[in-house]
């Protein structure tokens, strides 16, 4: 697996922040004192955190100075000394934590050891920003940091320009490392959905449930004063439509009139020669016979 960029980027930044940070922590340089009287117009005092450097051009420069103004237990010099070394311990702390998660010798990284470094990164470039910061906004103040009268000037040197690139890299490169915490909360997230939930899940909408009021039904049976009790009357419903037209019915092809069979009967018997004649019928006499219909 290819190293992701950020990680790169953080692995970039961060050792180059702290290359700054430490070079602007010890050398000499956060203000420039020059024009003092009775002295050479060349001559210019550079002052730092630990040690204060006097410079000409027609000589070498000569540091260890005697602090005569009491510049080294101003309160902005004594936080940046603390801040200052605070920072540069937390940067090593992060760079630590940054290689053992990033560990380019292996296949995948740990994506939770470097987003830890990179926050620890980020706080360190906080920690160096912070006092580089306060000690420029008062550095032109000679009752905050102490310095000679007029016509004496003070300037930035470049030990602030280092400090400020510095906290800006190592803000850069803790902010890169810290977004490798994106992969490991993806990945976590997944196995949640994944893992089957131990009780009824909740709804993250909330349900209002509305009660509506029971229609009120009218009563199968009926009670009147006299104390019986009577099913209510049927309600006439209207017809429904017929749809279609009505198909013919076959009539009916069975006799119904007895008369009509005997008839029918006795008109064949007297066509046919081998049936008995009337007189020698053997009916009753009380049936009629043809002739007499």
């Amino acid at each position: 697996m290819r190293t992701p960029v950020v990680m790169t980027l953080g692995m970039v930044f961060a050792p180059c922040g702290l290359l700054l940070n430490l070079t602007g922590t010890l050398a000499p340089g956060w203000r420039l004192v020059k024009g003092f009287l009775n002295q050479p117009v060349d001559v210019e005092l550079y002052q730092g955190l630990w040690d204060m450097c006097r410079e000409q051009s027609s000589s070498e420069r000569e540091c260890g100075q005697t602090d005569e103004w009491g510049y080294f237990e101003a309160q902005p010099v004594l936080v940046a000394r603390a801040l200052m070394v605070t920072s540069l311990a937390a940067t090593v702390l992060g760079l630590l934590l940054a290689s053992l998660g990033v560990r380019c010798w292996q296949d995948e990284p740990s994506f939770v050891l470097a987003g830890l470094s990179g926050v620890v990164l980020f706080v360190a470039g906080l920690l160096s920003l912070i006092p580089v910061s306060w000690y420029n906004h008062f550095l032109g103040d000679r009752d905050v940091l102490p310095a000679p009268a007029s016509p004496v000037t003070v300037q930035v040197s470049y030990s602030l320009v280092l400090g400020y690139l510095g906290s800006c890299l190592l803000l850069l490169g803790g902010f890169s490392l810290a977004l490798s915490f994106a992969p490991w909360c993806e990945e976590r997230c997944r196995r949640r959905r994944k893992a089957p939930s131990a009780g009824p899940r909740r709804s993250s909408v909330s349900t209002i449930r509305v009660e509506w009021p029971e229609p009120e039904l009218a009563p199968a049976i009926k009670y009147y004063s006299d104390g019986q009790h009577r099913p209510p009357p049927a309600q006439h419903r209207k017809a429904k439509p017929q749809v279609g037209f009505p198909m013919p019915r076959p009539r009916p092809k069975a006799y119904t009139n007895s008369v009509d069979v005997l008839d029918g009967e006795g008109w064949e018997a007297a066509e046919s020669p081998d049936a008995p004649s009337c007189s020698t019928h053997p009916c009753d006499s009380s049936l009629p016979c043809d002739s007499d219909l």
